[in-house]
């Protein structure tokens, strides 16, 4: 639970006791909080043994000049909180954050911290669209920039679970879809339309798509995201 103090609360994000606290378009809101019906999914629990296996890393086989590396990245990209604050994530925390994101796209962990101090930028070309009748989700990226011609670097995307057509404001759940991999002999080019929907879609549904981008040494960008109706072409 995250709650900025002003003249009195100003802004609450998670949640505490029975209540969620949030913020939309419109405003601050809160809803009934929420218990997941299977928290103990298939999915869930590959996520967690994820976690699990990337946290024992750093714990039981990094150096101590690997740890600093890390922590000398860490120092110098800041992160943006549930409230959108900038804050400075531990080293421990920004290895785990960019080796889950390498191991989920069925790559190898990076040990060394990145030694450029500096998150990728994100694509102001992104789009999405969803094809009903194919599964497909076709997207639109910049393929001039530089992870896409980087062996290991990756564009990471996932899609939100579908909503009527007039719903303005998505804030998850979020499912992975898939990756789109760097390539230094032959990169990925745009549009590509290779990765299937993780949701169940129809025509006329509204759906967002995210994505953020991954270079090789693990430098992940925020995320950007696009919405679209889904229709079958």
């Amino acid at each position: 639970m995250l709650v900025r103090y002003g003249g009195g609360i100003t802004d609450a994000r998670g949640s505490i006791g029975g209540q969620t606290h949030s913020r939309n378009r419109y405003g601050a809101y809160v809803r009934a909080r929420t218990t997941p019906i299977n928290p103990n999914s298939t999915r869930q629990s590959a996520i967690r043994a994820v976690v699990a296996d990337v946290s024992a890393y750093w714990s039981d086989t990094l150096t101590i000049v690997q740890r600093a590396a890390w922590a000398v990245f860490a120092a110098a990209v800041p992160a943006k909180n549930k409230l959108g604050e900038t804050i400075y994530l531990s080293g421990f925390n920004q290895f785990v954050k960019s080796n889950i994101a390498l191991v989920n796209g069925g790559k190898a962990m990076v040990t060394t911290g990145p030694i450029v101090l500096e998150l990728p930028g994100e694509d102001t070309a992104f789009a999405s669209a969803v094809d009903a009748g194919t599964g497909l989700i076709t997207l639109t990226f910049d393929d001039t920039k530089d992870w896409c011609d980087e062996d290991d670097a990756q564009l990471i995307v996932q899609m939100g679970l579908p909503k009527a057509a007039g719903v303005g404001f998505f804030g998850g759940p979020w499912r992975h879809a898939g990756v789109i991999d760097g390539d230094g002999v032959a990169p990925p080019t745009s549009p590509d339309s290779s990765l299937a929907v993780p949701f169940s879609v129809g025509d006329g549904q509204k759906v967002w798509v995210r994505a953020k981008i991954q270079r090789a040494d693990g430098r992940l960008s925020d995320w950007f995201r696009f919405d679209s109706i889904v229709a079958t072409v």
